[in-house]
């Protein structure tokens, strides 16, 4: 099982290797820094948290509108192949157990999402520090990016599903999109720990002045959600492999 499993991540590995994929990932926390930056500068007077303040700028637009549209795109790319022509039957037939080549998916679906956090905090400090923050780093940033990258992984394994059971690629990153929007609602009604896409935003502290955190609310619901949309895809694929044999 192992051995399959190295296989399926080396198989993904390749597809993303020269994937235009790539360019959003750079593209789309550039654009998010860059608004939130200029609206922290705008708005210096106000913001006078230093890096908290620059930080409820830069996750605003970024948690709910940019990230999980990346995700979104993320996961549709890793299906894109699998959806044309007919590979979906050679997929399916493969020697290769369909559980490996699921989770293949999914740690690449995670790892492009890790290094997308890492690129965020990246721009981040790059900006705090463009725009005149001499203080230190906050510590609380290490927190952000774990239950951030905690939340994220939620949103994959939702995404993963959509675009595994609809072929469009469009359309899984609408869902995305939509889902974003829908989770800055849920988290402003108190609601962001029960719904999946909220729940990268406020392991980020997105539109959170007081930063805080229920973290074993954040961590069982997280887990809720990735075991059975996990469950669900690989049911999915099971079931259609009988079809295909």
């Amino acid at each position: 099982m192992k051995t399959s499993y190295l296989k399926a991540v080396r198989a993904e590995q390749i597809k993303l290797k020269r994937s235009p994929v790539w360019l959003a990932f750079i593209a789309l926390p550039m654009i998010s820094a860059f608004f939130g930056t200029f609206n922290y500068l705008l708005n210096i007077e106000i913001l006078n948290s230093e890096w908290f303040s620059l930080w409820t700028q830069h996750s605003l637009f970024l948690c709910y509108f940019f990230m999980p549209s990346l995700i979104g795109t993320y996961c549709s790319y890793l299906w894109r192949l699998e959806h044309t022509r007919h590979n979906w039957n050679s997929f399916l037939t493969s020697p290769i157990p369909l559980s490996a080549l699921y989770f293949g998916k999914l740690s690449q679906a995670v790892f492009m999402t890790i290094l997308g956090n890492l690129w965020i905090f990246f721009l981040y400090y790059v900006c705090g520090r463009l725009s005149g923050l001499s203080s230190p780093f906050p510590k609380d940033a290490a927190s952000w990016f774990l239950f951030g990258t905690i939340g994220a992984v939620t949103v994959c394994c939702v995404q993963l599903f959509f675009s595994l059971i609809i072929r469009s690629f469009a359309i899984p990153i609408g869902i995305a999109m939509a889902g974003g929007i829908l989770g800055l609602l849920m988290t402003n009604k108190g609601l962001g720990l029960r719904y999946p896409y909220s729940l990268y935003c406020v392991g980020m502290r997105a539109n959170n002045p007081n930063l805080e955190l229920d973290v074993s609310a954040l961590l069982s619901n997280s887990a809720t959600y990735i075991l059975i949309f996990v469950a669900l895809s690989i049911f999915y694929l099971h079931r259609h492999e009988i079809s295909a044999s």
